[in-house]
């Protein structure tokens, strides 16, 4: 995942204009999903993204490891399986999540939404490895931040 970066350097204390129109989507290790980093910083996982997902895209099992907030822009956001299974969340509406919450998500008619974390999710695979959205270890790469 990389950040949008200003065409100069500046000191800490100004403004970072992001124009989205003008970055490419990044894919994700998983088919129909793809990201525009808004904000990312590397050293905690914190990000802000324009997240889109095609018509019948799926984030397979994951936890949030700590707080996730969704704003639908387009389409809509269901909850495939866990706790609230078909919790649906539409255009206009915001989902928060807490962290230690587990599930699968899937847009079944694609959807565009803008995402925060703290920290990158980890994704439980059927190989029993816990990776990023990226495919990277989620404990070598972020386990860091939940240690302080």
């Amino acid at each position: 995942m990389t950040a949008a970066a200003a065409k100069h350097d500046a000191p800490d204390l100004m403004s970072r204009h992001v124009k989205p129109d003008e970055m490419p989507w990044q894919k994700l290790q998983f088919p129909g999903c793809e990201i525009k980093p808004l904000y990312f910083d590397a050293k905690t996982g914190q990000a802000t993204l324009l997240f889109k997902m095609e018509p019948g895209a799926t984030l397979p099992d994951h936890e949030h490891a700590l707080l996730e907030q969704t704003y639908v822009l387009e389409g809509s956001l269901v909850d495939k399986d866990g706790p609230e299974a078909g919790l649906e969340v539409k255009a206009g509406e915001f989902v928060w999540r807490p962290g230690g919450s587990r599930h699968s998500a899937w847009c079944p008619n694609g959807g565009l939404m803008i995402a925060i974390f703290q920290v990158p999710n980890k994704f439980f695979g059927t190989d029993g490895k816990v990776t990023d959205p990226n495919g990277k270890d989620w404990d070598a790469a972020w386990g860091h931040v939940l240690s302080r």
